[in-house]
Order: structure tokens, then C-alpha cells, then sequence
């Protein structure tokens, strides 16, 4: 018989009731998600135009007609609930609970007609995000978890991998542009020689792949909350580790590092953690 220590059988009893206690919310991010991609891919192919926010980052109409949609049917379901979206979408939470939402993450992709772009939607619960959906529309495929009832990809349960050496894995890395304003910048390069392959897809593939074992471990040098809440849960579901550089377990430090477990001696070594 398997024994568990008391924090260990307190949060499976926990995840267990988060599990039961918002499989409708679940269901309705699923459905939504799938409603928002088809409205993307819809207004792609009728043409955006593109317009450049503050921070330089590209935003078209369907950024802005996608995330009115999600917003409003939330609005319509979840009156109580809070909203967070890139694009603007802001209602104070009555209840502690806040939808996060990134309505075309990976912009820049869609603009050009590649495919790794996702809709991504999450929930958080008193600070903690029970429920993530990644929606990657043009190329069919679904990611979801609930926290305590796994990850899933289209309807079967994924996993991280079990590698456990840098030379088996395959490091990705996103927003390289972005990594000399990382500490780790001077190191960056000797340190990725030791992996078997690099590569770099675009956030939201780079982390699905992460999570249904195709990758290993994942960098995103800089990022928002709406592009990690949702990616984080299900990366945490399959089996992954999901720190900021700073080493906190959080969705608020600007980039993150996610990793198999038997990859978490490299990944603290590059961010000089204990």
C-alpha cells in the first residue's frame, strides 16, 4: 500500500474537489476556446489589418473581435466573476475568481499565416489557477487541464517526458530577442551546447510540446500573465515544473522556465537557484 504524508493526501483530496467543483467552468473554456479560433480563422481569411500598440507589439481585429467575444460570453455566464484580457478586457472580481485571456497569442504568427498561434483562456481562483485552455485553431488542436483531472490534448491524456540528461532532450527557447535582458545572458549560449536538439516554435507550441512530451524544457524570456496562466496549468497537469527565473511558482514574473522533473538540476544551474 502506498503510504502519503499528510500534505501530500491534503492536496489530493484538494485537487480532487477543484476537480469536481468546476468541471462546468471547464467545459464552458473548452467551448469557448473552440468558438474564438473559428472566429480567427474566419477574419484571417478575410484579411486584418494590423495596428502597433505602446509596447511595439502587433494587434489586429481579431485580437480585439476575439477577445469581445470571450468577455462577453463570461460576462453572461460568470456575472461575478473578474476579467483580465490583453487586449483591454478589465471587471473587478465580486467572488475571488478572475478569467485571464489572451484571445490570439502569437500575433505575429497569425499575421504571417503560420500556425502557432493559440486562444488561450484560464481561471484563477484566489490567486491560483484552476483551469487553462490553449486553443491552437489552424492546426486543430486543443489543450486543456483542470486542476486535479490532468491535461489533455484533444481528448486524451497527455504527459511530460520522463528524460532525465541534457543530452536526450530538447531545449526550446522563445523570444530570443528578448534574452540579453536576461541575467542568464552571458551563459545562454555554452549552456544550451549540452542539449541534444534546440529548438524554437513560438510560446504557446513551444510549452504544449513541453507538456505532451515532445520537448523537455522551455524558455520564455518575456511574457505577461495572459500568456502564461493558461499554459502553466496545463504544463503542471502533465507532469512539468513551471518556476519564474526567480524561482517562484508564479504567473506574474514577466518569463518562465518549465521543465520536465528530471530536468531540474539544468534548469536551476542556468537560473543559479539552490
Amino acid at each position: 500500500m502506498t503510504n502519503f504524508s499528510d500534505s501530500a493526501r491534503h492536496s489530493m483530496v484538494c485537487d480532487t474537489f477543484l476537480a469536481a467543483v468546476f468541471e462546468r467552468e471547464w467545459d464552458f473554456a473548452r467551448a469557448l476556446a473552440l468558438q474564438a479560433g473559428e472566429l480567427a480563422l474566419r477574419l484571417r481569411q478575410q484579411g486584418v489589418q494590423v495596428e502597433v500598440k505602446s509596447d511595439s507589439s502587433p494587434v489586429t481585429q481579431a485580437d480585439r473581435e476575439c477577445e469581445r467575444l470571450i468577455a462577453r460570453r463570461i460576462a453572461e455566464e460568470f456575472p461575478q466573476d473578474g476579467i483580465l484580457g490583453e487586449e483591454g478586457s478589465a471587471q473587478a472580481s465580486a467572488n475571488g475568481r478572475r478569467w485571464i485571456i489572451d484571445p490570439i497569442d502569437g500575433t505575429r504568427d497569425f499575421l504571417r499565416g503560420n500556425d502557432l498561434w493559440s486562444n488561450l483562456i484560464a481561471l484563477e481562483v484566489n490567486g491560483e489557477v484552476v483551469l487553462g485552455v490553449c486553443h491552437l485553431a489552424a492546426r486543430g488542436e486543443i489543450y486543456s487541464a483542470l486542476r486535479g483531472a490532468g491535461a489533455w490534448k484533444n481528448g486524451t491524456r497527455i504527459h511530460c517526458s520522463e528524460v532525465e540528461r541534457a543530452g536526450e532532450a530538447v531545449l526550446s527557447i522563445n523570444g530570443l530577442n528578448y534574452a540579453r535582458e536576461t541575467p542568464f545572458a552571458p551563459r545562454l549560449l555554452e549552456w544550451s551546447s549540452q542539449f541534444w536538439s534546440v529548438r524554437s516554435m513560438g510560446g504557446c507550441l513551444d510549452a504544449m510540446m513541453l507538456a505532451d512530451g515532445r520537448f523537455d524544457l522551455w524558455i520564455e524570456c518575456r511574457c505577461e500573465a495572459w500568456d502564461l496562466a493558461a499554459l502553466g496549468v496545463i504544463l503542471e497537469e502533465a507532469g512539468a515544473r513551471f518556476l519564474s527565473f526567480s524561482g517562484q511558482r508564479t504567473i506574474y514574473g514577466g518569463n518562465c522556465i518549465a521543465f520536465t522533473p528530471g530536468l531540474e538540476q539544468e534548469a536551476r544551474g542556468l537560473l543559479s537557484l539552490p
